[in-house]
């Protein structure tokens, strides 16, 4: 067991610390430099280590390249840096710059951080030097010889109060059969989080004695299957107008039609068919209620490693009770594989509909027959590659499926070679998001590559136009320590708390302004989490698995700054990882991964046995635990083996060994999870919705902008579950109030 953090705090500050009881303080060197100023910050400790972040901010000269240096009299050891390179001979201390921190202008600042090892004490060090000069924490006596800017740079002012667009989604209605009677559930919005209670109606009865005020949820008992509910708001003890009907999951699922495409044959002679694949939901029409929109896979898609040709792909977008609205056929030139084609579905304009974006190319027809491009053009090479010819980037009415803005692709493929193959592996390495980089409308991003170069662009769409918002290119100076740090898919958070999203692009962090805010070095991996993982400490969490066998096997990181917090030895590639609240015996989320025994609490300490998949998330039942969602089966994690909560019937996982549904998130009902599987024969999408009661009352997650676009990135490359920016889970607090506004 780990001393208290308080208790080593002030063992660590005995010699120069400030300390504020309870809490990390923040120590200014007070024999430091012209010029120069270091914050040094203690930010976690445990018995033997301890964690610190740095901050050095320049009072002098702008300086292009930069060396601190300080000496520890305690026999500190520095075991892992970031955002700075850090070597040590004896007591002596150096760091220096990294690409993305190389120059630091007058009164600018750099930051790193580093994990330690200690035995017996740990002062703070007594003095610092930058490029040699100590830091004294006073500006010099001389101006500077390079004058400051006249005019301060731009910068994005903090959002206003409400300011975030999301859906206005309606109440999402569904009765689910459960035992004898019927639970009914729905949507709580994110702007009546208190305040509102509730009176359910079968047919024209009231089934409640008395407004809800709980959970969205009612168990009817003894009710006939197959029962009209309605539910209407009361708000100041006036009744508002009635809910649209609810949804009927007789059987415990809904089964939307689907019309499977025809299959056809290669240049090759190889025939195919098709299966639903990936599937994602928007308000499509603007009624309030979410629509489908799903991609179709060839039974010949190919991994980016594997030549072949491949069937064209196509994307449907349905109503949930069948109508097709239109399909997309995105053409020879558009390689069919888990890789290659990451579909966005997102109210981008603020119109109240949603659109959908995707890459494209010559040979493309949209929902309403539109070309794209030439339709005689084929860049397929023999081994069924596309490396030549013009990539698009398409923004689709979601409506209609009609060509909105069509734009060149950024990033373009350039030469092939220079991606870290010459045969096409790397290069279409595709990854897809949305974010609200202004912390008020969300941009779409679009991105290639992570095993060498990694180029992200985002994209704003307004008054029917794609316009660019920035680049970014790790081959560009300063963004070096994004190469190779890619993962199979990225997430978005706001992980500096300032309003506005950053992209989690699997080892390094871009911040919302397109520019490098930090990276492990850790490199590429297969699967990632962010999230309020740790809800005892601030801010939020990143528990990642890596590939590279020299590297921690999985990490779990200050995703505000990528300070390791902790990590496992390294044993290869490991494949997959999960990270959630699972078990209410230890506070906040459990962590676990394929090469790793146990089961982690949140200081990396094993608490008992590791579940039996490594996969996907629900909260399905009435606690706020999360389940382990993996194939066609729903599972309650216990320390002596798995409860099934789950079989899915006649139906089938996605994306062969990883084992994902078609779609996975709180798309009706209450805060729980819907789970989206295709059925065998892909005549259908079947939805399945938790017939248990639950006390405990949450805000609809797609509400909470965080989850949102988790549910629209979902479908890129290597699926994983949404988080959202708050903890859910045992002991959890009153969730926060969204500061958003309905479209």
């Amino acid at each position: 067991m780990h001393p208290s953090r308080h208790r080593l705090i002030l063992l660590a500050a005995t010699t120069a610390a400030t300390v504020v009881a309870g809490t990390l303080g923040t120590v200014v060197a007070s024999a430091a430099a012209v010029g120069c100023r270091v914050d040094y910050q203690i930010t976690n400790q445990w018995q033997g280590g301890f964690g610190a972040n740095v901050t050095v901010t320049n009072l002098g000269d702008p300086v292009n390249g930069w060396t601190l240096t300080w000496s520890y009299a305690a026999g500190q050891q520095v075991t892992q840096a970031w955002n700075a390179t850090v070597t040590q001979s004896g007591a002596q201390i150096t760091a220096r710059n990294v690409d993305h921190n190389v120059a630091i202008v007058t009164n600018g600042s750099a930051a790193f951080g580093f994990n330690g090892s200690w035995t017996g004490s740990n002062p703070v060090p007594s003095s610092f030097a930058l490029n040699g000069t100590t830091c004294t924490g006073a500006p010099p006596t001389d101006e500077p010889t390079t004058p400051p800017p006249t005019t301060p740079p731009p910068t994005t002012p903090p959002p206003a109060a409400g300011v975030v667009q999301m859906e206005d989604l309606d109440r999402g209605l569904v009765s689910v059969r459960s035992g004898s009677g019927n639970l009914v559930s729905w949507r709580l919005l994110g702007t009546e989080t208190s305040g509102v209670a509730f009176n359910l109606y079968r047919g024209s009865t009231r089934v409640n004695a008395s407004p809800i005020t709980g959970a969205t949820n009612y168990l009817d008992s003894g009710a006939a299957a197959g029962s009209a509910y309605t539910v209407r708001a009361v708000v100041g003890g006036a009744e508002q107008a009635a809910s649209a009907p609810a949804l009927q999951f007789g059987a415990g699922y809904l089964d939307v039609p689907l019309q499977v495409p025809a299959g056809g044959s290669t240049p090759s002679g190889e025939s195919y068919s098709y299966s639903a694949s990936d599937a994602s939901v928007g308000d499509l029409n603007g009624d309030g209620s979410y629509e489908i929109v799903l991609k179709w896979e060839p039974s010949n898609a190919k991994d980016n490693s594997q030549s072949g040709y491949t069937g064209n792909v196509y994307v449907d977008a349905y109503t949930l009770t069948g109508t097709r609205l239109w399909r997309i056929d995105l053409g020879r030139n558009i390689r069919a594989g888990a890789h290659y084609t990451q579909f966005q579905v997102y109210d981008y304009d603020g119109d109240g509909r949603a659109e959908v974006a995707m890459k494209t190319a010559d040979g493309t027809r949209s929902g309403t027959g539109q070309l794209i491009g030439s339709s005689s053009a084929d860049y397929r090479n023999s081994s069924g590659y596309v490396l030549s010819g013009p990539e698009y980037l398409t923004m689709f009415n979601g409506q209609t499926g009609a060509v909105a803005s069509t734009v060149t692709y950024d990033p373009p493929r350039g030469t092939v070679s220079s991606w870290g193959d010459s045969y096409g592996n790397r290069v279409d390495r595709f990854l897809a998001g949305t974010a609200y980089l202004d912390g008020q409308r969300p941009s779409l991003i679009m991105a290639r590559g992570y095993y060498t170069r990694a180029v992200i662009a985002a994209w704003d769409f307004r008054d029917g136009t794609l316009r660019k918002r920035w680049t970014f290119d790790s081959n560009s100076s300063g963004n070096g320590a994004a190469a190779g740090q890619g993962n199979h898919q990225l997430s978005v958070a706001d992980v500096d708390a300032d309003g506005r999203q950053e992209i989690v692009y699997g080892a390094a962090t871009i911040d919302d302004n397109g520019r490098l805010l930090h990276s492990t070095g850790n490199g590429h991996g297969d699967a990632l989490h962010v999230g309020d993982l740790d809800p005892g400490r601030a801010g939020l969490e990143v528990f990642k698995v890596d590939e590279d066998g020299s590297k921690p096997s999985s990490y779990f990181a200050d995703a505000r700054t990528g300070q390791v917090l902790w990590s496992t030895p390294a044993s290869g590639d490991n494949g997959r990882g999960v990270s959630a609240d699972i078990w209410a015996g230890s506070p906040g989320a459990e962590s676990w991964s394929s090469a790793v025994a146990g089961l982690a609490n949140t200081r990396g300490q094993n608490v008992g046995r590791k579940p039996s998949s490594a996969n996907f998330l629900a909260w399905w039942d009435g606690d706020p635990v999360r389940e382990l969602l993996d194939g066609t089966k729903i599972d309650k994690y216990g320390t002596g083996g798995e409860t099934r909560l789950l079989d899915g019937s006649g139906v089938a996982s996605n994306n062969g060994t990883k084992s994902t549904p078609a779609l996975s998130g709180d798309i009706l009902g209450d805060w729980r999870e819907e789970v989206v599987w295709r059925t065998t024969d892909s005549r259908a999408l079947r939805i399945y919705s938790t017939p248990t009661p639950t006390s405990t009352r949450i805000y609809t997650l797609m509400h909470d902008p965080q989850y949102r676009v988790a549910i629209a990135w979902q479908n890129t490359a290597y699926n994983q579950p949404p988080h959202p920016g708050f903890f859910i889970g045992n002991g959890m607090g009153t969730p926060p109030t969204p500061d958003i506004h309905l479209r």
